[in-house]
């Protein structure tokens, strides 16, 4: 046999790159390679600096959520183009591209669920769903989890990770801002406790929305939070902004935020929260629910 036969036989054997999975990761703040099995039993926190990497929306849930507790609800709601908008794309390519690239409909994911045995509803963003905005089915979606955790007298968790308002839906989207506000009021109305974890990145209309009305506000360390971007103010008061200006440690030093926790604490933080207002948020009677 020829070496050239030889060869050619060796290199069929090679996987291709996009059959080939990555296995080495760069943290984005140190610049560390590392193996992937490094930072996974490490729920994807750089070992090196202690850098959050962004994580899926199912992640987020195995991570918060007790084994095998979580039950999704709505996800058959899907997005309409009442506008039928076009920019570059249309909007119906978008979210087409949107739901091969994620296997869902929407950018949010809501369910019922025991974290550390206590039952709860839980909304979580997924910013691969184009940036997690936010659109008409995921404003319905907030909505009905809170009308879930009010009929069932149980706590509300939302994650957010969003870019903020979906433009592709316009005056549609910007109505699901006052729409998760209102439904929140009913929730507190109830006595009923609201606790909203701050992801990066979490911006525009979702953090000028229901993100901010949590009963306690949690972040990740890092992560980005604000209205509009850090580009848009600096161009629009025509000055410098303060070092670390829309990170999760500039915010709890100026007060907007109530505690800024590792990931590895944050589902035993959640559950310590939820049974600390079963003890003392009572109104119309919070039933603290502990599943075996």
């Amino acid at each position: 046999m020829k070496f050239g036969e030889i060869f050619g036989n060796f290199r069929k054997k090679q996987s291709s790159p996009k059959e080939a999975p990555s296995h080495w990761v760069k943290c984005s703040k140190c610049q560390s390679l590392m193996y992937f099995k490094e930072i996974e039993h490490l729920f994807n926190v750089c070992p090196k600096c202690g850098f959050h990497m962004r994580i899926t929306a199912q992640q987020r849930i195995d991570l918060i959520c007790d084994e095998g507790s979580f039950t999704e609800f709505d996800s058959s709601l899907a997005p309409v183009d009442p506008l039928k908008f076009v920019d570059k794309k249309s909007y119906k390519k978008r979210i087409t591209e949107a739901t091969a690239k994620t296997g869902r409909t929407s950018s949010v994911i809501s369910g019922a669920c025991a974290i550390n045995g206590v039952s709860a509803q839980i909304v979580v963003f997924d910013f691969g769903f184009m940036g997690g905005s936010l659109g008409s089915v995921e404003g319905e979606k907030i909505v009905r989890a809170i009308n879930r955790a009010i009929e069932n007298k149980e706590g509300l968790i939302i994650v957010s990770a969003s870019g903020g308002a979906r433009m592709q839906e316009s005056t549609f989207s910007l109505l699901q801002m006052s729409k998760t506000s209102a439904a929140l009021t009913k929730l507190s109305d109830a006595g009923l406790p609201f606790i909203s974890v701050l992801t990066d990145p979490t911006m525009g209309g979702v953090s000028a929305s229901f993100a901010w009305l949590g009963d306690v506000i949690i972040t990740e360390p890092g992560s980005l939070i604000g209205f509009a971007g850090q580009r848009v103010i600096k161009q629009t008061i025509g000055a410098d902004l303060p070092e670390g200006f829309q990170r999760a440690e500039f915010l709890l030093e100026h007060g907007l935020i109530d505690m800024i926790v590792q990931r590895s604490n944050m589902k035993k933080t959640i559950s310590d929260m939820l049974k600390f207002f079963g003890k003392n948020y009572k109104k119309d009677g919070y039933e603290l629910k502990i599943k075996a």
